[in-house]
């Protein structure tokens, strides 16, 4: 308690006196550090990727900042060790950067530049953030894709039955975790307490473990037919701004927000449509696989705090 206490401490006073304070290691990984200036530049990050961010208390920001970083580099340390290459050329990387903030209204690596120089922040270390989540989604690629079970049948059967009419959803996740089933129930109210009083989305940056945690959980907007069904019967009994109670899946327990939906018209390319639905039903499964497998190797490593 006296050691988190100093901890908080620092960062509060380094958020107002950042050019002031001295750095100091707060975790260890391996051989991997976290800094106190770390936590400050992660924090700025996040506010980079998410306005909400600025909306919550020092501690809560402290917590986030650091669940962030400690994912972030537990991920670099599985890269190195199933020995993927870490030196890739610039032009690959920069792609991957227009990639990312694409969200953000950001189409190259110019306006990236400036947008990231506004929160001060150091533009090759977002790079090397966003290189090594491109890297570990490959070790995912490299260790589950022959997991992958798509049913291409299905899926055109789906697209043929919606035809006509598709409904589409806004959608905003919590994926969390509980170490026996007596938990769940107690977590889950946590987490309500937390939506009502503040909002979804800052729910799903305190408690999300899931990689869409960084913008508040959100998914996006995601066809009907794109999403299993199971999960699709659940959120179409949702109206607008209501969230499902916690579905267990094998990467977690998972709550679902419905922020807005729409019917279109669905006069579509049927091949392209099923290309399209391939990748997505195929996205969706790799991040479920990559999960997993954080959820699994994290166990391995100790955090030290000094």
């Amino acid at each position: 308690m006296k050691i988190k206490f100093i901890i908080i401490f620092i960062f509060f006073y380094f958020t107002s006196f950042a050019s002031s304070i001295e750095n100091k290691i707060l975790f260890k990984i391996n051989n991997e550090i976290i800094t106190t200036l770390d936590i400050f530049n992660e924090s700025k990050y996040l506010k980079s990727l998410n306005v909400e961010v600025k909306n919550l208390d020092d501690n809560q920001i402290f917590e986030i900042a650091k669940r962030s970083l400690i994912r972030n580099k537990i991920k670099k340390i599985e890269i190195i060790n199933n020995n993927i290459n870490y030196n890739i050329d610039e032009m690959f990387t920069d792609k991957l950067v227009e990639r990312n903030f694409s969200k953000l209204g950001i189409n190259n690596i110019k306006q990236f530049t400036v947008y990231i120089e506004s929160f001060n922040l150091n533009i090759e270390e977002i790079k090397e953030k966003i290189l090594i989540d491109a890297l570990w989604n490959n070790l995912i690629f490299n260790k589950y894709s022959n997991k992958i079970k798509i049913d291409k049948n299905e899926l055109e059967k789906e697209i043929i039955k919606n035809k006509s009419k598709l409904k589409s959803y806004l959608l905003y996740e919590i994926l969390f975790n509980i170490n026996n089933k007596n938990e769940l129930q107690e977590k889950y109210e946590t987490i309500k307490k937390t939506i009502n009083d503040s909002n979804f989305q800052n729910a799903a940056l305190k408690y999300s473990i899931s990689e869409s945690s960084k913008l508040g959980g959100k998914l996006g907007w995601i066809k009907e037919n794109s999403i299993n069904k199971n999960l699709r019967d659940k959120i179409s009994k949702l109206n607008i701004n209501e969230y499902s109670e916690p579905i267990f899946t094998a990467a977690g327990f998972l709550i679902l927000m419905v922020k807005d939906k729409k019917e279109t018209d669905n006069n579509i390319n049927l091949k392209e449509e099923l290309n399209k639905l391939i990748q997505i039903k195929t996205n969706q499964q790799f991040e479920q696989y990559s999960n997993i497998y954080f959820n699994k190797i994290s166990k391995n490593y100790i955090i030290n705090e000094l």
